[in-house]
Order: C-alpha cells, then structure tokens, then sequence
C-alpha cells in the first residue's frame, strides 16, 4: 500500500476509534443524568415526612424545620430543587451530613481510601489467582487440577460472604492468630495487613467467576482450527496458550468488569464483618439513620464508579482487538 492510501486508512481508523469513543462518553452521561434524577426522587420517595427525615434525631422545633427548608430548598419547585442539587454535586457540594454533622464529601473523603484499597487488593487477588488456574483447568480439562478448581469455584460461588469471613476470622485471627480481628490499622503496611483478610473474604466470589469464566473461554480456543494447526506447525505448546488466553481476553475482560461493580455489595458485608470504617460501612450506618444526603452522594458515587468501569472496558477491548479499532463497532 502506497503512502498516501497508508496515511488515509489510518486517519479513518482513528476516526471510527474517536466515534466509538464519543458515543461511549455520551451515553455513560445520559445513563449518569437519568440515575442522578432517580437518585434525587429517593428523598422524595422516602416514607414519612421530608423535613422529619431530614432532622433525624434532633429536635423539631419551629427553627430546626426553618433552618432545614431552607438547606434543602423544600420551597422551591421540584425541578429547581433538582437543578440546585446537580448543581452543587458538579461543584463538590454535597450537601451537609445529619447524623456526622460534618460536609458528605468531607465524611466520604476521610473512608474512601479504605474501600478503594479493600477493593484494589481484592481484585488483584482475585485476577492472580484465578486466571491461572482457569487457564491450567481448562489446558488439562477433565483432570484432577481441573476437577479441582471447579470445586474450589462452586464452594466461592456458593459460600456467603460474611459466611466465609467469619470463618476466615476464627481461623486465622482467633486460632493461629496470624491476621488482626478488627480495624483498619495505623496507616501504611499495617493497614495492608489488616485488609488481608478481608480482601480474601471478598476475592473468594470474584475468583471462582473469573476461573468459571475463564476456564469456558480458553476451551472455546483452544478447540479452534488455528490452535490445532498452530500444534500441527509445531509451534511450541506455552506460545500456543499465549496466543490462545489473548483471544480469550475480551470475555474474561467483560467478565472480570461486571464483577468488579459487585464488589460494592459484598464490600459492605466484608467491611462491617472485619469493623473497617470505609464507605461500605458508611452507607450501611447513613441509610439506618436515614441521613439522605450521604445516602444519596454514595449512591450517585457508586453509579459513577461502575460507569467508569464499564468505559475503561470497552477501552481494553479497543487494545485487545484489532477487529473493533478497524471497525468501530464491537465484534
């Protein structure tokens, strides 16, 4: 191919690349608008009367209730309420928490960094454990390594998280008393060691889907035609699971994605399990004391993180597959 045609087939593919991309972005933006509308009618949708949901625990008294109106601009029509709400998010104003007393992006500030590494460790456990192994099951299927592993992700699948943690937690806090019992630590390696067993508890589920997923994806390639003729050629036998695992990857990436936005629920469960004073436990206590202003940032947080996530997989499916970067559209 001459230069000047060379040159021209790159720029359309960059243009189907940039497409793809823009309607990617526009769309997570109008499913972010459309749960940022939903999320807002939860004060509205929540029993019983607003400003009482609002207060809370403190006293009703005539001032309160004033003070409250005029926080929550309860005198305003609904869709200038909404308006001043999405405005305030957009800025970082997340409005005032009722039970901390404190600003909601303050009181999420100080326990994200707890739920972001519980859920970081869990992954990577998570992905280097159970890659491999659905890997090897599925290169020696029918074996005792495979039968194995599908045990192992049965038991995962099946097996409720604060189940396994409090199994985990007896085992090895309170009889070999290897890990802490409770807490998030005194900060730096301490904290790691503290959510080790927390991110086991959480990496246990999303391990036996990642094996599960993995296992199926890698038979359906390595029963492909050019994986036979690869062997025929004699091509050496880790070159060939090499080739293979990289057509495997976009199911397992779409799998390993889907998963990832899981980890928020069992999240809650594992950190009121172990007592870590990270988001999980913040919504958990928010919604018990129905503090609507942090129920509703943390809500709208979670919409934004699993969107995100979603994006960054169809990125992935942009470097994996040359298929889709020709064309534009998944394959």
């Amino acid at each position: 191919m001459s230069q000047p045609l060379l040159i021209r087939a790159r720029a359309r593919r960059f243009r189907s690349v940039g497409r793809l991309l823009a309607v990617r972005v526009l769309g997570v933006l109008a499913v972010l608008l459309v749960l940022s509308m939903v999320i807002f009618a939860l004060m509205h949708l929540a029993p019983g009367d607003i400003v009482k949901n609002l207060l809370g625990n403190r006293p009703s008294s005539p001032e309160a209730v004033a003070a409250i109106r005029e926080q929550y601009n309860l005198d305003d029509p609904m869709w200038l309420q909404y308006l001043k709400w999405l405005g305030g998010l957009l800025t970082g104003d997340l409005g005032q928490s009722i039970r901390l007393q404190i600003p909601v992006a303050d009181a999420i500030a100080q326990r994200v960094g707890i739920t972001l590494a519980l859920c970081a460790l869990a992954f990577v456990i998570a992905l280097a454990v159970a890659v491999p192994l659905g890997v090897r099951s599925a290169a020696h299927a029918g074996s005792w390594l495979d039968r194995t592993a599908n045990t192992l992700a049965v038991v995962g699948l099946s097996a409720p998280t604060f189940a396994v943690g409090l199994l985990l937690l007896y085992l090895f806090a309170y009889y070999v008393r290897l890990f802490p019992v409770y807490g998030a630590g005194s900060g730096g390696l301490d904290t790691l060691w503290h959510l080790v067993l927390p991110a086991i508890t959480l990496a246990l589920g999303l391990g036996a889907i990642i094996v599960k997923l993995t296992r199926t994806a890698m038979i359906r390639e390595l029963e492909s035609d050019y994986v036979t003729s690869a062997r025929a050629r004699g091509i050496p036998e880790a070159q060939v699971m090499r080739i293979a695992l990289r057509n495997a990857a976009i199911p397992i990436v779409t799998g390993a994605s889907l998963v990832l936005t899981f980890l928020v629920g069992g999240t809650v469960l594992a950190e009121t399990t172990y007592a870590l004073p990270g988001l999980g436990t913040l919504l958990q206590d928010s919604v018990l004391f129905k503090d609507i202003a942090v129920v509703q940032s943390l809500t709208l947080l979670v919409a934004v993180v699993i969107a995100v996530i979603a994006l960054l997989a169809d990125l992935i499916y942009l470097l994996l597959d040359p298929r889709i970067r020709r064309g534009g559209t998944p394959a």
